[in-house]
């Protein structure tokens, strides 16, 4: 049913010279739910901060006063349980023909450097393999030998630096490929989605306010947060600023 107060957004759209499709370019929605806000039809929005916001956008890009449309969202939108926010944090946000070029471009030199590094890696483990490994021999179990042999022997003795090296190496590589944690304290109620290097879905929930949870798994992990503006983020205990990657309440972005 239509709106009257709604109705303003599309005599406002039409008077700025803009079509639908372009005003939806511009506010990364979907051409569907700028008609269906500009009707009044509530119903077929995802939920009421969904519409709050998209409203203060569509308003700003017109230049119009959004209070009074946001009193009547206030007044009809109902608030949207868990499967309704799960169902919105998961429609994907459209991309302009060279933003998904662009991303494409990211994936193929993701996935060169992936095979470059596995190709190094197992380079590494071939060359240790076929290392000999040095045994320690007491002095009395040593046989006899000429003074010049003995000579020869304590002259390619390894350095002390070599040594340590080699004790280095292997924590560090091992420090290199172990696993993250994720800290997350929710000030207000959160849409989370994560997923982690291998593709496997992590985590996938709504969170009250007032809550906490740790996630551990092997980076990069794929983070999908709604409401981010009430959800404190931790990366190795290290605090995560979400507001550049937040469009519509909505935060979308990769930890490595």
């Amino acid at each position: 049913m239509n709106d009257l107060g709604f109705s303003a957004l599309a005599r406002a759209r039409e008077a700025a010279g803009l079509s639908l499709e372009e005003a939806a370019r511009q506010l990364k929605f979907a051409p569907r739910q700028l008609e269906a806000l500009e009707a009044g039809e509530l119903e077929r929005l995802p939920g009421g901060t969904f519409v709050r916001g998209m409203l203060r956008n569509y308003a700003r890009l017109l230049r119009l006063d959004a209070e009074p449309l946001l009193a009547q969202v206030g007044a009809r939108a109902a608030p949207p349980d868990a499967e309704r926010l799960a169902q919105r944090f998961r429609q994907p946000v459209p991309f302009s023909d060279g933003a998904r070029r662009s991303n494409l471009a990211y994936v193929a030199l993701s996935l060169t450097l992936l095979v470059v590094v596995a190709v190094v890696a197992l380079e590494w483990r071939q060359e240790r393999a076929g290392t000999p490994r040095l045994a320690f021999v007491s002095a009395a179990q040593q046989p006899a030998e000429p003074p010049r042999a003995v000579a020869a022997v304590a002259s390619t003795a390894p350095a002390p630096a070599l040594a340590a090296q080699a004790v280095v190496a292997p924590v560090e590589r091992a420090t290199a490929t172990g696993r993250r944690s994720i800290g997350l304290r929710f000030d207000g109620e959160s849409w989370v989605e994560i997923r982690g290097g291998n593709g496997q879905l992590l985590v996938q929930h709504l969170h009250p306010g007032g809550t906490e949870r740790v996630v551990t798994g092997v980076p990069p992990f794929e983070m999908v947060i709604g409401n981010a503006q009430h959800v404190r983020l931790f990366y190795n205990d290290q605090p995560v600023d979400l507001m550049p990657h937040v469009k519509v309440e909505v935060a979308r972005f990769t930890l490595d």
